[in-house]
Order: structure tokens, then sequence, then C-alpha cells
């Protein structure tokens, strides 16, 4: 399903394959050979653009969303899991985001690393060149350390400088309610309300 999203439309090369009940709405492009499966959805919320390399899988259920201040970039000969969730982030060449994966905002995952089955790499978080996530464990700061997921005071003292409220709400963290943070993402996302169905 092809939408329309404030006036931007996707633009899919022809080589490209992209399933019938995926959803690709708004400022989207998807290089040439790339393959975008059943159920995944890619969509540019707020003006941030979406671009998928030559040759990249987004497999099943997987969602990519650009945002207007972290635009979501995924490089050529890029592997992205059934349901992995890439949020305002930037993935490079030959990267492979296992299944149920999570980047957030501001994140950069380097050429050739691996973010393995259920791992994170956090806001702003610095992914260098060749680096595994193992299973389940999180990435943040900036180079990225990695910690399980049981270090969590650890990991806190990083991901605390990270600035988690105001790079995905864009508030400051003592005015992050949620009240806040729900007002804001209603009216991002009721923007979708005048969507256009292309195909």
């Amino acid at each position: 399903m092809i939408y329309e999203h404030e006036g931007r439309r996707p633009r899919i090369a022809d080589s490209a394959y992209v399933a019938p009940n995926a959803v690709v709405c708004g400022d989207v492009t998807i290089g040439e050979d790339a393959r975008v499966l059943f159920g995944a959805v890619l969509t540019s919320d707020g003006g941030g653009p979406v671009e998928v390399g030559a040759t990249s899988v987004v497999m099943e259920q997987a969602v990519v969303r650009g945002r207007a201040e972290h635009p979501t970039r995924i490089g050529a000969n890029v592997l992205v899991g059934p349901h992995a969730h890439l949020n305002g982030a930037q993935i490079d060449d030959g990267a492979f985001l296992a299944t149920g994966v999570s980047v957030f905002p501001g994140a950069h995952v380097g050429g050739g690393s691996e973010v393995r089955i259920n791992g994170v790499v956090h806001v702003n978080a610095d992914l260098p060149a060749g680096t595994t996530v193992p299973i389940g464990w999180v990435a943040v700061g900036n180079p990225a350390q990695l910690f399980p997921p049981d270090q969590h005071e650890e990991l806190w003292e990083i991901q605390r400088q990270g600035d988690f409220p105001g790079t995905v709400f864009g508030l400051p963290r003592e005015e992050a309610s949620m009240e806040r943070i729900a007002a804001r993402y209603s009216d991002l996302f009721g923007e979708h309300r005048r969507d256009r169905r292309l195909d």
C-alpha cells in the first residue's frame, strides 16, 4: 500500500519489490533491487525522509520511521530483520539488524556491524563499523559501549547523557510528562488522516 503524506510521495525503483500488504508512506525512497516484505511499514513522519539503499531487505513486520530531526537512512546491502524497529537512525552499508532489534533516533550503526536478536542501539549512540551487539544487549553512548540488559544502573549513567526525552519527544526531561508526549504524538500522527492512497 503506497500513500502520499503531506504532499510527499514514495519513490520506488522499478527493480525493487514491495509486498502488497507492506505500507510505504510519504517521503520514502526505495533503491534498486531492494525488498520490503509482508507487513513491513516504512513511513515518513513530520517531514523526516526514509531511504533504503540498493539490495537492502526490510523483512516482515519491521517498522522504519523517518523523523523531521532524524531522517532514517539504510545503506546498501543491509538486512533489517522481522519485527525490527528503526526510528530516525542511520544504518551504514552491509549492516545486519536481526529479529526484534530496536535502533532509536539519532543513532548510527556503522558499516558491517551486527545487532543480534532483540539488541538495542539507544538514542544518539554511535556504533563503530564492524561492531557486534550480542543477543539482547544494549549499545549506548558515543562511541557506543555495550551492556547486557541486567546492568541497567551502569548503562543508565551513559544513557542519561543521551537525552532521550529531548531527542525523541523534543522536550526537556523535567517537562516530558505522558500528557505532553501523548499530545505531541497525537498531533504528529493525526496528520495521517489526510494521507492519500496511490496504488
